[in-house]
């Protein structure tokens, strides 16, 4: 069992927790980075039945309010990865404890309510950071070899069951790679395969494509003024190595990623959204 000192403790926060975020981080806390020293140690959920039930069978304390859960934990885990609509909700339960927040993806429904969940953050000094697993591939460690301000140009491809909930994975893909100075964008095809058309500031463009319910990998072509490189995603590390950022995050009390590169996620997903977006570019 992981120790349970100072600023090891971690408090799950959920819409429902019987999930995979919730089931994958645990395990990878307990297994494959015990070595770190964290502990899941409390946990709380809006569906107390089935929070209970998942506690019980996990082996962690539930607490029947937030208050109680603060007791017991240095850090939280805000997961409902399926339910972004809970998010800043979730975050009013925790953040004026003021402690170090890990809020996972989708961040917010919309850019609307992701601003208000930063300015809650800023309001209660919390250090908080969001971001999907495909932030931490063998993508990004391409893109660090080579400068990120060498990429010219590049393509992702991602599926998931829907649009709105696994889109951001590619998109996140390629604003980690790219930064957050997207300008404009177009939307292609609105049903089972979308694709979106990227322009970047200094003439860098971009293509995001989603492919709902289909045998696609994540993966990314890369293009420098050298060369142009397809890079297929090695899913057997991303969340190791995002639980990795996730526990840095609690260790150091500062973000390691850059909110406007979160902001600019949703910019994103907000113009892919919009109805013009089908007929020509928005701007993001």
């Amino acid at each position: 069992m992981a120790k349970k000192g100072k600023g090891k403790r971690i408090g799950y926060v959920d819409y429902q927790l019987e999930n995979f975020h919730a089931n994958t981080y645990l395990k990878i806390v307990r297994e494959d980075l015990a070595n770190r020293g964290f502990a899941v140690s409390g946990c709380v959920s809006m569906d107390h039945e089935s929070g209970r039930e998942w506690a019980k069978k996990n082996d962690v304390p539930y607490f029947e309010s937030a208050k109680e859960l603060n007791e017991h934990v240095d850090c939280y885990a805000v997961l409902a990865p399926g339910h972004p609509e809970a998010h800043l909700e979730l975050c009013k339960m925790v953040f004026p404890f003021g402690k170090t927040t890990y809020v996972d993806k989708t961040f917010a429904p919309d850019l609307r309510t992701a601003k208000r969940i930063f300015a809650l953050a800023d309001k209660h000094g919390v250090a908080m950071q969001t971001s999907s697993a495909l932030r931490y591939t063998n993508v990004q460690e391409y893109v660090g070899q080579v400068g990120r301000d060498h990429v010219r140009h590049m393509v992702a491809w991602g599926s998931g069951r829907s649009f709105g909930e696994y889109a951001i994975h590619p998109v996140e893909l390629m604003v980690s790679c790219m930064g957050a100075k997207a300008q404009s964008l177009m939307r292609r095809g609105s049903g089972a395969e979308s694709q979106l058309l990227v322009n970047y500031a200094g003439g860098r463009t971009g293509v995001v494509n989603v492919y709902v319910n289909s045998n696609t990998p994540f993966a990314a072509s890369v293009t420098t003024e050298q060369e142009t490189k397809l890079i297929t995603v090695d899913g057997g590390r991303i969340f190791v190595d995002m639980a990795a950022a996730i526990l840095d995050l609690f260790e150091s009390g500062k973000p390691n990623i850059d909110r406007s590169e979160s902001l600019m996620i949703r910019k994103i997903l907000d113009a892919a959204e919009d109805s013009k977006a089908a007929k020509g570019f928005v701007r993001i």
